[in-house]
């Protein structure tokens, strides 16, 4: 079992990666808010209004999955673990690529709450923004150092990554909910 901290001889090509792809997505993603609404895609007869009930599911999935992943590592079944965490990251990564159709393709959607409700939900909304941005490096290195049997590193990576990419299911959902009225009919 290695659990020196000399650097894996995958390392030179991987940590670029992680970190490229941990500073391009962000981008991307926020660079869709400023897309003018005259620019959206047409998907011909598809219907992509139900897409962010999909993503609820996704994120709630990927939450299931996680707590999966904690209780058979607490237990030592590490190859349930394993494949429940690959499953998790799985999931968060069709959760991207299906929130990038949506947003390339639906109108925008606004909050209407008002009262107590509002700075609630702009409270979830913006934490769930903010710590969604360390999840892909913290999730991507995590699963790697795993892969690559670096357990002591890999353990110490989870102590954070776990518990942001958690809330960030777990918000995912909610902000599902407290939007849902808002979202434009098909």
């Amino acid at each position: 079992m290695k659990t020196s901290g000399k650097p894996h001889p995958n390392d030179r090509f991987a940590i670029p990666t992680i970190v490229a792809l941990s500073i391009a997505v962000p981008i991307a993603v926020a660079l869709l808010f400023l897309l003018p609404e005259s620019w959206k895609l047409q998907w011909g007869s598809a219907n992509v209004r139900s897409l962010p009930f999909f993503h609820a599911v996704l994120n709630g999935s990927t939450g299931v999955l996680l707590a999966v992943a904690y209780g058979m590592i607490k237990t030592k079944n590490v190859a349930l673990h394993r494949l429940a965490n690959i499953g998790a990251f799985a999931l968060s990564a069709v959760f991207l690529v299906s929130y990038v159709i949506s947003h390339l393709s639906n109108p925008d959607a606004h909050f209407g709450g008002e009262g107590w409700i509002r700075p609630l939900y702009f409270f979830i909304l913006i934490s769930h923004i903010i710590l969604s941005i360390p999840v892909l490096p913290l999730a991507m290195l995590s699963i790697y150092r795993a892969w690559n049997n670096q357990i002591a590193a890999h353990k110490a990576l989870v102590r954070w990554t776990f518990p942001i990419w958690m809330y960030v299911a777990i918000t995912g959902v909610l902000v599902y909910l407290f939007m849902a009225p808002y979202y434009p009919m098909a």
